[in-house]
């Protein structure tokens, strides 16, 4: 198994490399004769099944490219095709069977018939070709996946029985051997030594420069970052020191590098040793980007404080683990890349062999891998369970501690327990022989790992970012360009994550091409193209009406003599006409041909129509309310008890402002289909009336003069019509009178009768005429039950004759009633009492 880095960036550059392949079809002709001998060639060999993997992608490339040719081909004589089709329609209908038509019109039809024929053969030929094309290369991925399924779950020779350790150690023996004997025979000549006086003060230099790079370079760069991060007061200093501490990757890895020329300059290492100098750097590179990474999630005590609430001591212990997964991984590197090439050498030899001799050297050869690798992945798994149980202790206590990131937290924990479950798989496999099966689960995991925390680091970054640009002091979290930010670095590292779980590029590759092409709905096909065209050309027309309406709000209709509601409802039905005609001209150019839809459009209007159809009743009602314009923004409206100003009025409700300063959304049915009282709809005329009552014997023509005269003293009262005083009857406590009076603007009403009850109180006062109040006199009926210290009544009173009662007082109480004990008095001149 090859895995992780030296695996991914190839893979990665061809996976670009597949996805520009399209890009990069021609429009000319294809060759079919050529192609009819490849496909035959092709779908020989995919049957019979005896090529190796890397042989069948080769293939595939091939059938690929053959196919990228006969979809561009499919376009070929389209402008032509369409003007003849145009032409035939302008004919009108072909006659039905049995029927005939004009001679001249059918002699044209078959001739535009025949010319469509023609231009139509090479579009026919191409999807046919192509659909062929298609097949050969699922019948290819089909073939390659089922040997990958059988690799996976190939059961090895169990590295658990000391049988099987002899393969393993004795491959080591060899090597060392092998090593000792060719480093021993260069050290041995002249001619190397010569080699190494010339080179020595290169070399020297190469050394001294890689020692300083690989002992100190490390901690200078740490220095430099904790002294950017705490020393200096720049806003980006976050952003600056985690961007620095890149150099403790980059200055070893470059170190490393500086080792391996030294060393190749020497002349004193042969192949295998060569091979391994060659592959230290890419190792070490490993250890150290796990190490970075582990420092950056899992950071010192002072630094910043990472995405884990971990104490200090679990940070430190986390990166022990993460720099263990290094080793863990680079060890693996240099199994699959340095050991595993030699085995064959040592196991068989070089040379052609026999079957039987070549399926026992595959099986020592298994046995050796699976000896040396199960230890790695025991090995891993260990340290996996570890930092797993770290991440799931952190994962739960945020989890009960702020439910505003449970679920980000409840993904975490989802993700460890996965990494618990294989941790614990993997070794057992191992052990029983599944190898390929643990390697396809612990590495992978691994690599997964680092990639998400790749992904939480730079996600860090771009928060920074964002603080340093909007000039922000912490929070941008919560700001939504980061949010979108870590959505984008998720979507671009699904790719590599499928990658690292064994898809291959070509898989990818295909994925690509099936989402360019798009999907089919009936006839109408959607890809990313139409979609594309279609929200560019709507985002013009929606651009286009919005800077219309921004037109005719700020400069053209203000200088005309239409209402602020009329101009509103203008402005509204341009808006709503705007947006359905870039609709409509965004789906005709994107092509999308609707017809084909019409039936399954019908239908599920049916079910929206009744699901939806209070929404649409409104929807219908603003349109109605916008045309019509019973109301208008800023009238003053009453409606189901309501009352206030008209805010906005959209298609689906209105707004209405009441006087308390509250928002009262209004369904727009209400508005047509209930009673509304619009109080400010034409004019703001409109009228008050003020009650007032003054006590029996006042002159009754004086009140009114002088209720008549402060109406008219007042600004907004109209004298046309003229303000009235109504002598409205005889009340139990007053004489009633009314004023009423237009205002030319009502909205000031309430202001005006609070004027006028003010004038009407300081004008009586001076005049000497009384307001009356209720009042109630009440009579008690043996009153000395109400006194604690009066005697009890005897048992059995001695029979008397009563005299004559005198008669009652008017309103006194008769005799039998019962009264309580009470004494009220209405002090607001109400409805009832007594004039006192």
């Amino acid at each position: 198994m090859r895995t992780l880095l030296p695996r991914l960036l190839p893979a990665v550059f061809a996976l670009l490399l597949w996805l520009a392949l399209p890009l990069a079809a021609l429009a000319e002709d294809p060759d079919y004769k050529s192609w009819e001998a490849a496909a035959a060639e092709v779908q020989k060999i995919v049957d019979e099944g005896t090529v190796t993997s890397e042989k069948l992608s080769e293939l595939r490339a091939d059938m690929v490219k053959w196919r990228a040719d006969f979809t561009a081909a499919q376009s070929t004589n389209a402008d032509q095709i369409a003007t003849v089709k145009d032409q035939i329609a302008a004919l009108g209908p072909a006659p039905a069977e049995g029927a005939s038509e004009d001679p001249t019109i059918a002699k044209r039809r078959s001739e535009l018939n025949d010319t469509l024929a023609k231009l139509q053969a090479p579009v026919l030929s191409a999807t046919e070709a192509a659909s062929r094309a298609d097949g050969i290369i699922r019948n290819i991925d089909k073939l390659v996946r089922e040997r990958q399924a059988d690799k996976l779950l190939r059961l090895s020779p169990s590295p658990a029985n000391p049988v099987n350790w002899g393969a393993g150690l004795s491959l080591f023996r060899w090597m060392g051997a092998w090593i000792y004997d060719e480093t021993h025979w260069r050290f041995t000549r002249p001619i190397n030594w010569e080699t190494l006086r010339n080179n020595a003060p290169l070399i020297a230099m190469l050394v001294l420069m890689a020692g300083v790079m690989l002992l100190r370079g490390p901690r200078w760069i740490g220095r430099l970052a904790d002294w950017l991060r705490v020393k200096t007061q720049m806003r980006a200093r976050g952003l600056v020191s985690g961007i620095v501490t890149l150099g403790q990757v980059i200055v070893p890895f470059g170190g490393a590098l500086l080792l391996v020329v030294a060393a190749q300059q020497t002349g004193f290492f042969g192949p295998i040793m060569t091979a391994l100098f060659t592959l230290l750097p890419g190792a070490l590179l490993i250890v150290l980007i796990a190490g970075w990474l582990g420092g950056r999630v899992f950071p010192r005590a002072g630094a910043a404080h990472g995405i884990f609430g971990l104490p200090e001591e679990q940070r430190a212990e986390a990166r022990v683990h993460a720099i263990t997964l290094g080793f863990a991984v680079a060890l693996q590197y240099l199994l699959v890349d340095w050991i595993v090439p030699r085995a064959q050498d040592y196991l068989g030899g070089s040379g052609n062999v026999g079957a039987d001799k070549a399926a026992a050297v595959a099986e020592r050869a298994d046995a050796a891998y699976a000896v040396l690798s199960a230890p790695l992945v025991i090995f891993a798994a260990l340290t996996l369970f570890r930092l797993a149980q770290l991440m799931r202790r952190h994962a739960r206590a945020l989890t009960e501690a702020d439910a505003e990131t449970a679920f980000r937290f409840k993904l975490l924990h989802w993700l460890s327990n996965a990494v618990i479950v294989i941790s614990v798989v993997a070794p057992v496999l191992a052990l029983i022989g599944y190898v390929m099966a643990a390697d396809a689960l612990t590495w992978p995991t691994i690599a997964t790992l680092a990639v998400l925390a790749l992904v939480v680091i730079l996600q860090g970054f771009v928060s920074e970012l964002y603080d340093v640009v909007t000039r922000r002091e912490g929070g941008a979290g919560e700001a939504l360009v980061p949010v979108i930010a870590g959505f984008l670095l998720v979507l671009a590292a699904l790719p590599i994550l499928a990658l690292i779980w064994g898809a291959r590029p070509e898989d990818l590759a295909e994925l690509w091409t099936r989402f360019r092409s798009g999907i089919s709905v009936g006839d109408v096909r959607i890809s990313p193209a139409v979609f594309l065209t279609f929200a560019v050309i709507f985002a013009i027309g929606y651009t286009a009406t919005r800077l219309l309406q921004g037109a005719l709000k700020s400069t053209i209709l203000p200088k005309t003599s239409i209402d602020k509601g009329g101009q509103n409802a203008i402005i509204s039905g341009i808006g709503y006409v705007g947006i359905f005609l870039a609709a409509v001209v965004a789906i005709s150019m994107a092509g999308i041909d609707l017809s084909s839809l019409a039936i399954v459009a019908g239908a599920l209007s049916v079910g929206i129509g009744f699901g939806l159809q209070n929404i649409v009743q409104n929807f219908v009602s603003g349109i109605i309310l916008l045309i019509e314009r019973p109301i208008s923004e800023g009238d003053w409206i009453e409606v189901g008890g309501q009352q206030g100003t008209v805010k906005a009025i959209s298609v689906r409700s209105t707004i209405i402002e009441t006087f308390d300063r509250t928002d009262v959304i209004v369904p727009n049915g209400d508005l047509v289909a209930g009673q509304v009282t619009n109080w400010t709809r034409g004019n703001k005329t409109g009228r008050i009336i003020v009650p007032v009552g003054v006590a029996y014997g006042t002159d009754t023509r004086r009140v009114s003069q002088i209720l008549a005269e402060i109406a008219e003293a007042q600004p907004l009262v109209m004298m046309a019509p003229a303000p009235f005083v109504v002598f409205a009857g005889f009340g139990a406590d007053s004489l009633d009178f009314e004023l009423r009076a237009f205002l030319s603007d009502i909205n000031f009403g309430l202001r005006v009768k609070t004027e006028i009850n003010h004038q009407i109180a300081a004008r009586f006062a001076a005049e000497g005429i009384e307001i009356p109040f209720a009042q109630r006199d009440v009579w008690l009926r043996n009153p000395e039950v109400l006194r604690p210290e009066a005697e009890p009544a005897p048992a059995v009173a001695p029979p008397a004759v009563a005299p004559a009662a005198a008669p009652a007082p008017l309103g006194a109480p008769q005799a039998g009633e019962a009264i309580e004990a009470a004494h009220l008095s209405d002090n607001d001149g109400a409805e009832e009492g007594d004039d006192r």
